[in-house]
């Protein structure tokens, strides 16, 4: 069973926020800017952190989130997305399965999943998580150890696997938002492009200036493809 109570608000623009990349800039500090200019999805991600520590760094970020009417996920681990109550979880390819996670968070979260290929895509499309990421399209700024790049192509290859709402990851910038969305993507997740920018209040309305503008239908039909 998914969540699909989630679908009409998967699109747009999707904040991952993480403290390894700007560890000067407060997280809740954002949160609050990219929220402020329309930004409604954002993912907490900490990789190295113990569960005390990410469970004290993510509380106040679940909590404000609910003030401002976000979704709020955590990355990779449902026992902190259990214990913080947040929207739902995103999983890597090496974690726990979606039927599996379903089952510990109950029916009423949200579930994403990172797909790096089309035969993850496809795969995804049989458990159907509440939607996909997909990439790196480009070279990602914030992590070393990436899968393949996929580039535009491969973002353009994949819409036309599955109906489940996309969100396109990696390295992308504010000036390759137009070609990204006009590949079929229904938003992009960004990490450095927002936590990093100067000013990040200005970087999120750009952004998302350019995906509303450019914003792709949210599903695409299989049969239509197949045509």
């Amino acid at each position: 069973m998914t969540s699909s109570q989630y679908r009409p608000r998967l699109s747009g623009l999707y904040v991952i926020l993480d403290p390894t990349v700007r560890p000067d800039r407060p997280l809740l500090d954002v949160m609050t800017a990219a929220a402020a200019e329309g930004t409604g999805i954002f993912q907490y991600r900490n990789k190295t952190a113990s569960m005390k520590d990410a469970f004290a760094e993510a509380l106040p970020l679940r909590n404000r989130a609910r003030e401002l009417g976000v979704l709020f996920l955590i990355n990779d681990r449902c026992d902190l997305a259990l214990a913080l109550d947040a929207d739902g979880v995103h999983l890597g390819q090496n974690d726990l399965p979606i039927l599996t996670a379903r089952l510990i968070l109950g029916p009423g979260k949200c579930i994403g999943l990172s797909t790096h290929n089309d035969g993850q895509v496809v795969a995804a499309e049989g458990v159907k998580p509440d939607y996909i990421g997909f990439g790196p399209i480009f070279k990602p700024g914030s992590k070393m150890d990436h899968d393949p790049v996929v580039g535009i192509n491969g973002l353009r290859t994949i819409r036309a696997l599955t109906t489940l709402p996309v969100f396109a990851i990696g390295g992308i910038q504010t000036g390759q938002v137009a070609p990204v969305m006009e590949a079929g993507a229904n938003g992009i997740a960004m990490i450095a492009a927002v936590l990093a920018a100067p000013d990040i209040r200005l970087a999120v309305k750009e952004l998302i200036g350019e995906i509303t503008r450019l914003k792709a239908p949210r599903t695409t039909s299989l049969m239509k493809n197949a045509d």
